[in-house]
């Protein structure tokens, strides 16, 4: 099958450090390669994969300081995709709902996978206009605001199944990993560490609209000694930072669409302490991959009776539920469905009007 896939510019494919949808694009591109797939990936010049690789520019914005607009960029490589759209057969889009307008006047078969959070009101209009645009949910708690869109499936993300090595521990510290901001819930970690005792490392990236916030709420609460900052770190510091944890800490206060380090946590082994909010507890086997909790106070019991969880059985449930190649194969059946209900007139129609 001949599948183009359209990743965001503001990280490589994969990223060099932080950037969850551009690491799960990177994933699927080259599982669909390996499968003997003739994949085509549009992506910034950075990028490194097996496919075809059609820069459309120079290198990831986040790291272009002389980048101002980074939407003008998204528009040429758009621009460069529908201009090939025809060679196609079909089209993954991973840049949000920017090529909708261009979609909508194609005849190739188009797929979005929504990776971000959805309720937001802004998106009513949006939906309501394009209510046919076929889209996929990377969590079935993710739909919820917006249950009426022309959903495709639930397709979980996956990770290389030897990209991360068993660690059969236990660790010695409490891990966070991810972004510093309010809905990730780095203070709710510090106090559950201070709270237990043990160390907390956090290796996590500081966008520039948290650079306040870190600064006068977080950065106070690291002169605690049992609290280390280690910053952003890469793919192969990760296998270690995950791997010599006690327990990964998500003491997330949003509607988490998904959650990618859960499951890099899994695949090294390493239980899991996660508030119960949006996807968590569909990916989280709570007594099995570790402990959904409610409150503060149940983090810290948590913590105490993290011993319980097998760090074996965690990574059996990454190979059972969370690889690259479970992935790949899920979105083959979406596109396969894609492209038969273009072709026969008696499959359901794929553009049909839903209420938003």
């Amino acid at each position: 099958m001949k599948i183009a896939q359209v990743a965001p510019l503001y990280e490589s494919v994969p990223p060099k450090t932080y950037g969850g949808t551009e690491r799960i694009a990177s994933y699927l591109t080259e599982e669909l390669v390996d499968q003997g797939h003739d994949v085509t990936l549009f992506a910034s010049g950075d990028s490194v994969t097996a496919a075809r690789l059609v820069p459309c520019c120079p290198q990831a914005l986040r790291f272009d300081k002389q980048c101002i607009d980074s939407l003008a960029h998204h528009m040429v490589m758009l621009e460069r995709v529908f201009r090939e759209a025809n060679h196609f057969d079909v089209m993954h889009f991973h840049c949000d709902y920017l090529h909708f307008p261009c979609s909508r006047c194609h005849k190739t078969p188009n797929v979005t996978t929504l990776h971000g959070r959805l309720d937001l009101p802004d998106l009513v209009p949006l939906y309501r206009e394009f209510p046919e645009m076929p889209v996929v949910s990377i969590s079935n708690d993710q739909r919820s605001p917006l249950p009426g869109l022309n959903w495709q499936g639930t397709v979980y993300h996956g990770l290389p199944r030897n990209l991360y090595s068993f660690h059969g521990g236990p660790g010695q510290y409490l891990a966070f990993l991810g972004r510093i901001c309010p809905e990730k819930g780095v203070d709710r970690a510090i106090e559950i560490a201070k709270e237990s005792g043990l160390e907390l490392r956090i290796a996590a990236k500081v966008d520039r609209v948290n650079k306040e916030y870190f600064k006068n709420a977080i950065q106070p609460l690291l002169a605690d000694p049992l609290i280390q900052f280690v910053g952003e770190i890469n793919e192969q510091d990760k296998n270690t930072f995950l791997g010599g944890a006690l327990a990964l800490l998500a003491p997330v206060r949003w509607p988490e669409p998904f959650g990618l380090v859960l499951i890099e946590a899994m695949a090294a082994g390493t239980p899991i302490i996660a508030f119960e909010e949006g996807s968590i507890p569909e990916l989280v086997e709570n007594g099995r991959s570790g402990f959904v909790v409610k409150t503060t106070k149940q983090a810290v019991a948590a913590v105490q009776s993290i011993g319980r969880i097998r760090r074996e059985e965690c990574r059996r449930i990454f190979e059972e539920r969370f690889t690259a190649s479970r992935m790949a194969q899920d979105y083959m059946r979406i596109y396969e469905g894609l492209i038969r209900a273009q072709s026969d007139p008696e499959a359901p129609a794929l553009r049909r009007p839903v209420a938003v």
